[in-house]
């Protein structure tokens, strides 16, 4: 124990003499390689979507009651990570041809181990009958390390109203 407090106090003593730059260097350097890490997990996600495979997709969220998402369409809510995989299997039964999804304007700011972002995802499912409908959903995102792994814990999933119709815009643009 008296070994690791003078270690300690020996890397106190050079972050000190170092300067904040090296400690704005060292948060830098750790906050762009965790946004490197939520980068991967997003197209880990896509690539999952795009296959149909709801346990790949799954992986990208964070188990049981960690997991709240608000997703575009009802129930208002998901709590938990067993609501939300039951809302994936339906959506892939009511839209059982092709689909495909792409992600653009992806923002992720990283705070320690908790980070936030924001994409829109674009792309079109199959209905039964063969009918095609295209989408753009807008998502907001909270990422948790946990257990040393980015995972999603709070998704918001939106599409922009129309307040005078109450119509949503399934192909808003900026």
């Amino acid at each position: 124990m008296k070994s690791f407090r003078i270690l300690l106090k020996s890397f106190l003593v050079v972050l000190l003499l170092a300067g904040p730059s090296a400690v704005a260097r060292a948060q830098a350097k750790t906050a762009s390689s965790s946004r490197a890490e939520i980068e991967a997990l997003e197209t880990r996600y896509i690539n999952a979507f795009n296959t149909k495979d709801v346990d790949q997709i799954m992986s990208c969220y964070a188990p049981g009651k960690m997991l709240f998402v608000f997703d575009a369409v009802p129930p208002r809510e998901y709590p938990s990570w067993d609501a939300y995989k039951r809302d994936w299997e339906g959506l892939f039964s009511a839209y059982p041809g092709p689909i495909s999804a792409t992600i653009s304007e992806q923002s992720i700011a990283v705070v320690g181990a908790v980070a936030y972002g924001h994409n829109i995802q674009s792309g079109y499912f199959t209905a039964k009958d063969g009918t095609r409908l295209n989408v753009a959903v807008r998502v907001t995102d909270v990422y948790r390390k946990i257990r040393g792994k980015w995972l999603i814990v709070q998704e918001h999933v939106s599409f922009p109203v129309d307040i005078a119709t109450g119509k949503a815009d399934l192909l808003s643009k900026p």
